[in-house]
């Protein structure tokens, strides 16, 4: 079924493509073109004013809607905007509002009723500009009763809307709305006046001018059309609409589907450069956060730690029988003056990884069925901390990492220098790692680097860590499949201190690793997403408030 699908929608889009180069008086299309580029001066004192009528709208809503700030109410009507103009059924005025409430704090019951009445004004000032300006349009296309039956219905919804607006008012809602007043209101008209300034020039320039009425009822007929629109961008009934008011104002066909349809592209380009722009701008973007803030919480206050509490050394491991025995057993038995407790964090392993575990000494916690490397990491910590240890370090069962290495990775923690160190592979001693994996880690780590926005992390995936008790017990995984990036994302979020320190590195020589390159994308990087967005991190307003207080 999902392959049919693309075929029909492949044949239904070659069969738009086909009549359009049919209909479209190609000379006419190209004059208007050529007659813009001659004339770019005029195009661009168009694209201003289109752009000035959204800045209207802009201050309109910040106006009704207090709290709400410049900047995400012009992203949020350019990301309305983006979206009415490359989705099908008007999807665009929804991202008006998802678009407010994913990137504030701001209650969702205002946000809605704001939308809601200004949308509503917004309609009824254009319909209302165009019978005033040029009823014979409206008359020459559509029967009267249609016009003031949509503009009775945009009344009714416009009321509802304010109706909202008043009782959240009364009831005292965090950020109490205001009804729109007589400055609003005429925001909302000069908007449309502004925006009619496209079609306006683009007429000029083909060699049918217009009245500034005759413009505003073009730009109120392709608006009604389209809110029926099913096409993508309402393509087809915005040319539709437009040419047939053009041709009832004396237009001839030809000439009158070219500039339709120029001011339906010139419209299509602003919506998408000043829309893609509008998705990222102001932070956090609309499709979410994708590096931490700049200003993060104060390091937490560390607890006291008693003067025999151990070092615990935890190790995950799934089918390591061969590798697993040698590495606990060069774990060094004290660092630091503390005694050192390991723990083999057995994941539904099927060989004998448990027994021999066990057997080099060490405690063992066994999991069933297997879960997951970060299931098996998330276990291990939460064992470490039942055990009020002075220090938690992790490292890998299948002997890639150097055990005595693990002195150096606590001696931060142990210092109170730092809360959460990682042993780097690439500031230490490499003895064998294959090019294609040290590529790929390189590449991790310079994307991990950008995104924590720290120069000195040099190697975001290396499975040697050590956490001071507090990070032990404050780290959150959220995902089963990996820990590394999602792990130093909830830490570094969290106000938790950093360290790297060199390690030495040899790449197995025994069983196989589980993580393929398209299967770690697929799962880290939404991981990454939903740690930046959902997790414990901190919103850039609230950092900055932490931060002040601090």
């Amino acid at each position: 079924m999902k392959r049919l699908r693309h075929l029909v929608g492949l044949g239904i889009a070659v069969v738009g493509v086909v009549y359009l180069v049919r209909v479209v008086d190609g000379a006419a299309l190209g004059d208007v073109l050529a007659a813009l580029l001659a004339e770019p001066g005029g195009l661009a004192l168009a694209l201003g004013c289109y752009a000035a009528a959204f800045g209207l709208r802009t201050a309109a809503w910040c106006r009704v809607l207090p709290g709400l700030g410049t900047g995400q109410s012009w992203a949020g009507l350019h990301v309305s905007l983006l979206g009415n103009h490359v989705l099908p059924l008007r999807l665009g005025e929804v991202l008006r509002v998802t678009g407010v409430l994913r990137r504030t704090s701001l209650p969702a019951a205002p946000v809605i009723a704001s939308a809601v009445t200004l949308r509503a004004a917004d309609l009824v000032a254009v319909l209302g500009l165009a019978a005033l300006a040029a009823p014979a349009v409206l008359v020459g296309l559509v029967p009267g009763w249609v016009p003031a039956t949509a503009t009775g219905g945009l009344v009714l919804v416009g009321a509802l809307g304010v109706g909202w607006l008043v009782r959240l008012g009364r009831a005292g809602t965090g950020t109490a709305p205001r009804l729109p007043g007589p400055a609003v209101l005429i925001a909302v008209v000069l908007a449309w006046v502004l925006e009619a300034a496209v079609v306006f020039e683009i007429a000029r320039v083909a060699g049918h001018p217009l009245g500034v009425g005759e413009a505003v009822a073009i730009t109120a007929a392709t608006i009604a059309a389209q809110a029926v629109a099913v096409t993508p961008g309402g393509f087809g009934s915005y040319e539709a609409a437009a040419t047939a008011a053009l041709v009832a104002l004396g237009v001839p066909a030809g000439p009158a589907f070219a500039i339709a349809l120029t001011t339906h592209g010139v419209k299509t380009v602003y919506a998408l450069v000043v829309g893609g722009v509008a998705l990222g701008v102001p932070a956090p973007s609309y499709l979410g956060r994708f590096r931490l803030p700049r200003r993060l919480p104060p390091r937490p206050t560390a607890a006291m730690v008693p003067n025999d509490a151990p070092v615990v050394a935890f190790l995950p491991a799934h089918d390591e029988e061969d590798a697993v025995a040698d590495v606990v057993a060069r774990i060094p038995q004290r660092v630091g003056g503390r005694r050192v407790l390991t723990i083999v964090v057995d994941d539904g392993s099927t060989d004998a990884t448990a027994e021999r575990a066990a057997a080099a000494g060490a405690h063992v916690v066994s999991l069933r069925p297997n879960q997951g490397l970060g299931a098996a990491v998330r276990r291990g910590l939460a064992e470490a901390v039942a055990e009020r240890p002075a220090v938690v370090v992790y490292l890998d069962a299948d002997g890639e990492y150097f055990p005595e290495d693990l002195a150096a990775l606590a001696a931060p923690v142990l210092a109170g220098t730092a809360d959460y160190v990682i042993g780097s592979r690439f500031t230490g001693r490499i003895e064998r790692m294959p090019a294609r994996r040290r590529l790929g880690n390189q590449v991790l780590t310079a994307g991990l680097r950008w995104v924590v926005r720290r120069r000195d992390l040099t190697d975001g995936q290396s499975g040697y860590r050590a956490f001071s008790p507090d990070a032990a017990a404050a780290a959150e995984i959220v995902h089963d499949y990996n820990y590394a990036q999602v792990l130093t994302l909830d830490l570094l979020g969290k106000g938790f201190r950093y360290a790297e320190v060199p390690i030495c590195y040899r790449f197995r020589t025994t069983g196989t690793s589980f993580i393929t390159l398209g299967r770690y994308l697929r799962k880290v990087l939404p991981a990454v997403h939903r740690e930046l967005n959902f997790g414990d991190v901190p919103a850039p307003a609230e950092a900055a408030a932490s931060s002040a207080a601090s």
